[in-house]
């Protein structure tokens, strides 16, 4: 639970440009398309990762505010599903995360399942700045 109402927390993870300022190893976003949020929105993410710089490209594929948005990015020969749903309980918002990676290269099918370890604490690491954002 994030001690912040939906309202706060909704667009820090639905609008990517908010994320620079709230997730440390965020260190750049350049929108692709025109619109910055809702469902068509693309754009490009720079992060740190081990010591060195990755950039994936995302699209939101679905949104509704304030209750879910999901984003797709086709990297590395996997398909990276990530679905956030949101609700709001006496002002405090539950956030949760569902990913999917569906491999579809053969190196990705090798690769996938011994970086997912690394993956999972690089989420961790993005929620808990969010909600130290959030709730500071």
């Amino acid at each position: 639970m994030i001690d912040a109402p939906i309202a706060k927390v909704f667009p820090l993870i639905a609008d990517g440009s908010k994320n620079v300022n709230v997730v440390p190893h965020i260190t750049k976003v350049e929108y692709l398309s025109e619109q910055t949020t809702g469902v068509g929105a693309k754009f490009r993410e720079t992060r740190l990762m081990n010591g060195r710089e990755s950039t994936t490209e995302l699209e939101i594929t679905e949104y509704v505010e304030n209750e879910m948005v999901r984003f797709i990015a086709d990297e590395g020969g996997t398909i990276w599903d990530s679905l956030f749903t949101f609700s709001e309980e006496n002002g405090q918002t539950r956030m949760k995360l569902v990913m999917e990676a569906r491999a579809y290269k053969f190196m990705a099918k090798i690769f996938n399942p011994l970086i997912k370890g690394m993956v999972k604490k690089a989420i961790e690491s993005d929620m808990q700045a969010v909600k130290a954002y959030c709730e500071s």
